[in-house]
């Protein structure tokens, strides 16, 4: 009923209802030139409108870090803030929550559930929170209650890498909603919400 998060491989992680974050090998020649166009951001000023340590976005006015989701079935990320930058790896999920963690222009660097950075188009991603099941045995079944806190029904079990709406958090428990369920699991249970953090 529900989905686990599964690795297939060195090249592909598939998630969810069969979604995969593609990861493209390049050749040796082409990783040297993306390394060199990282190393000259740095060196000529193009990363220093980057706003990675800021608490708010210097584009968006936004906090930062801050999680969102992507919005498109295919967005690519790349390896810099430009479109002339590399393509490291592919999402072909919607919904899918990711973490800001620095703004330039119209690009987003954003981290995955996996700790996997890279630059997207602003457009490509939404508001709309969102939220990975992440237990920290994969095996194990996160129990799914009817209210916030452990004396309150559980209503179903969810494997790891079951992604939800993520609809509200008190800082301890986050309210949940996904396709034929809903209902409260332990905020630290989830990627998607901050420790302790409050969502509306």
């Amino acid at each position: 009923m529900y989905h686990e998060l599964r690795k297939r491989g060195a090249s592909a992680l598939r998630y969810g209802n069969g979604a995969r974050k593609s990861l493209y090998q390049m050749p040796a020649s082409r990783q040297s030139v993306g390394l060199g166009a990282i190393i000259a951001i740095v060196l000529f000023g193009f990363g220093g409108a980057w706003a990675a340590n800021e608490n708010v976005g210097p584009q968006s006015g936004l906090p930062l870090p801050r999680f969102v989701s992507l919005k498109a079935d295919k967005v690519n990320v790349r390896a810099g803030p430009t479109r002339e930058h590399q393509v490291t790896w592919v999402y072909t999920h919607a919904g899918l929550p990711v973490e800001i963690t620095a703004e330039y222009g119209n690009w987003r660097r954003i981290r995955d559930w996996e700790g996997s950075e890279g630059w997207v188009y602003h457009s490509l991603l939404s508001g709309r929170r969102t939220a990975l099941v992440v237990p920290k045995d994969k095996e194990e079944l996160v129990p799914l209650h009817a209210g916030p806190g452990q004396q309150s029904a559980v209503t179903a079990r969810l494997e790891s890498g079951v992604q939800a709406s993520l609809r509200r958090c008190n800082g301890s428990w986050c309210y949940l909603a996904g396709s034929k369920f809903d209902g409260w699991v332990e905020q630290h249970r989830i990627w998607g919400a901050y420790p302790n953090e409050k969502v509306d």
